[in-house]
Formats: structure tokens, C-alpha cells, sequence
């Protein structure tokens, strides 16, 4: 049998180590889609840098909500 807490604490070291794997492949991700998006063109570019800038304004307030309740 294992110890519930050995287990528990073994995933807490594996945690921020699968943080990073994520997060790096949401980075690469993301930088092959700007890659394709700028490719596209200027207007393109403007427009997605817009509904972006759009969707950071939402996503800090729904955190700020949230935060106050």
C-alpha cells in the first residue's frame, strides 16, 4: 500500500514541472499561429490583434468579478 500522503506529495513536485510542459506548448502554439496570422496580411493582423486585446479586457474583468464576490 502507498501513503496518501507520499502520493499527494509526489504530485505536488510533478505539478509545476507539467505547468511548463503546457506551457510551452501553448507557447509554440501560439507563436506558429501568429506566424500563419501575419502571413495573412495587415488587415487580418488588425483585426485579430482587436478581438485579442478584446478577449484579455474580458478575461481580467470576469478575474476581477470574481475576486469581489
Amino acid at each position: 500500500m502507498t501513503d496518501g500522503a507520499a502520493v499527494e506529495g509526489l504530485m505536488g513536485l510533478l505539478s509545476p514541472a507539467w505547468q511548463a510542459v503546457i506551457a510551452i506548448c501553448l507557447l509554440i502554439v501560439l507563436l506558429l499561429g501568429l506566424l500563419k496570422l501575419a502571413r495573412r496580411g495587415p488587415t487580418r493582423m488588425t483585426n485579430a490583434m482587436l478581438v485579442t486585446a478584446m478577449v484579455i479586457v474580458a478575461i481580467t474583468a470576469l478575474t476581477v468579478a470574481a475576486q469581489l464576490l
